[in-house]
């Protein structure tokens, strides 16, 4: 964090560029000024008496509503308190943009920035030098979140698509297959090949394999979907993942709304001196369907999100069950449940709240993400009870995506991935101009702490969430990664579905770099690393070259006990 960043937050008295209130006011609410009206000479409200809010910075946006107070406090994982991130708290986003960044500029803060990409990057190959194209990568890990290298190797796990089948990146969801790759372990970034050396594997899945739990067989396709892949004794994993069966017609058309489902496998990896392989993945438990009541159906909501399975342990716990995080959303017919005065988290007073039946009317309750918690109901992690959500972002996003537990001390984050385009837009949300786009924030890793797995969590950096943003200026509009609004910044979708791995390092794939000529990426990116700190995580741009690592680069932090003896390869 900047020294000038840090000292406005012990004394309250700085902004950062100037801050305008880029919102259309609510009629019942204090008019904020005009979005073209600075407020610098704005006075800031009294700080909260720091007795009563010990965890929660004094210091606020002028023009801005304050965040909302979180204690950190932590509750049992099996109550069912769940922690909110609000629109208050998601505002301080619009709080600390540069609304006079010109285009083409990052708006936002560079200790919550990505360090830019270049555009002539590396691509992941196949044995025939064909690019694959990988997007959501994630490790071999333990109970605890390790990395582990098995018998000398490091093995990654990605999402993978051929990228010579004719359909576009775009198009590649509905083609995703689960791949695996592997390379050297102990060998610095600055040595390997400039990809990150990685070896592709190939599928984890015989063809078909995780078709077999649904019922209906009618599907058009059925892909295999983000997870999370366990290493037991000896050789054994286990992967978790989702299953995600799609209804449509030869006009790719939707029949019926798509089904996913999370669902474990069971196989066993071999290596010897000159690779990595593995057998198994044919029998699937399916573990968790959305119940409608904690988290939202495919039959309350044709667009529901339910995926992206995470597994752990507590490691400050004695004989800590296993327990999984995952993407959901709050149960209830899509645009039914309304926003509360909760999921608002405005503070008593505050001359910029607004009310729940305004933000209501404006749509923001079609946004309405949440994170889910399950719990292990047997050893062999096939029989799972849903516990209540442990963050909720009602009205605020659609999305948490590949949500995530990481523990440093006795601090719980909890990090998850969201896009710019599901935030709750309201009140105008037919405004082109995203000044009026009044929740906004860029493309990448939001994160929380807490006390424990399940807290009242605190959103990080000046109360707002962000953790890890692309480059993105959020006074102009957002485009899509194939064809960007021509006023964005070239890195606005360079890169997503970060992950957090052991000192702060974070992983990620590279979508699109460039603007106006685009080149789409469908690669790993290169690694950075964030500073971890109490409720603050800031880019360390000292790590690497300006704050980017090598491409790719996803070490492994612990060996597998096994024999380092080579395995006998599998008759031809």
């Amino acid at each position: 964090m900047s020294g000038l960043l840090a000292t406005g937050l012990l004394l309250g008295t700085i902004t950062i560029g100037s801050t305008t209130a880029l919102a259309a006011e609510d009629d019942e609410a204090p008019t904020p000024p005009s979005p073209t009206e600075t407020t610098t000479d704005d006075t800031a409200p009294p700080a909260d008496d720091p007795t009563d809010d010990t965890t929660v910075t004094p210091f606020r946006f002028p023009g801005f509503p304050a965040p909302s107070i979180h204690s950190q406090q932590a509750y049992d994982p099996e109550s069912d308190f769940t922690a909110r991130w609000t629109r208050a708290d998601a505002l301080q986003m619009r709080a600390m943009t540069d609304p006079s960044a010109p285009a083409g500029e990052n708006s936002m803060p560079e200790e919550y920035t990505m360090p830019e990409i270049p555009q002539d990057f590396p691509v992941l190959v196949d044995d025939e030098g064909t690019q694959v194209w990988v997007w959501d990568t994630w490790t071999l890990t333990d109970e605890h979140s390790n990395q582990l290298s098995f018998k000398g190797w490091e093995v990654i796990f990605s999402l993978v698509a051929d990228s010579t089948a004719g359909y576009t990146f775009d198009d590649r969801h509905t083609h995703a297959r689960i791949g695996f790759f592997y390379r050297p372990a102990d060998v610095p970034a600055d040595e390997r090949p400039a990809n990150g050396g990685w070896i592709y594997g190939g599928h984890v899945f015989p063809d078909g394999a995780a078709g077999a739990i649904f019922e209906d067989q009618s599907f058009s396709t059925v892909t295999e979907w983000s997870g999370s892949t366990r290493i037991m004794e000896g050789n054994k994993l286990r992967m978790f993942y989702t299953a995600v069966a799609f209804y449509r017609d030869a006009n790719d058309q939707e029949i019926q709304p798509a089904d996913p489902r999370i669902v474990q496998t069971e196989l066993r990896i071999f290596a010897d001196e000159d690779g990595v392989w593995l057998t198994g993945a044919r029998d699937q438990h399916q573990l968790l369907v959305p119940d409608g009541t904690y988290y939202q159906t495919r039959d309350q909501n044709a667009f529901v999100n339910f995926r992206d399975p995470f597994t752990f342990e507590d490691p400050n716990a004695e004989d800590s069950p296993t327990y999984m995080v995952f993407e959901g959303n709050t149960g209830g017919e899509r645009g039914s449940v309304p926003c509360t005065a909760e999921d608002l988290g405005y503070r008593e007073g505050d001359p910029y709240a607004e009310l729940p039946e305004t933000v209501t009317a404006s749509g923001a309750n079609f946004q309405m993400a949440n994170v889910g918690l399950a719990v292990a109901e047997n050893k062999a992690m096939t029989q799972w009870r849903y516990l209540p959500p442990i963050l909720s972002g009602n009205c605020v996003n659609d999305q948490t995506e590949r949500p995530q537990i990481y523990v440093q001390g006795s601090k719980y984050y909890l990090f998850t991935i969201s896009h710019r385009h599901t935030f709750a837009r309201g009140p105008d949300t037919d405004s082109t101009d995203p000044r009026y786009w009044y929740l906004d924030g860029p493309d990448g890793v939001y994160g929380f702490v807490g006390n424990g797995i399940r807290s009242d969590f605190q959103p990080l950096n000046e109360g707002s969430g962000l953790a890890l943003g692309n480059p993105t200026n959020l006074n102009y509009a957002v485009g899509t990664p194939a064809s960007p609004d021509p006023f964005q910044t070239a890195h606005a979708f360079q890169s997503y579905s970060h992950y957090v791995m052991p000192g702060g390092l974070v992983e990620s794939f590279i979508d699109a770099i460039g603007n106006p000529d685009v080149r789409r990426g469908g690669t790993l990116a290169p690694t950075v690393k964030l500073n971890i700190a109490g409720t603050s995580a800031v880019v360390d741009r000292s790590y690497g070259d300006g704050g980017l690592g090598g491409y790719g680069d996803i070490p492994a932090n612990a060996e597998q006990d096994v024999s380092p003896d080579p395995d006998p390869r599998p008759l031809p």
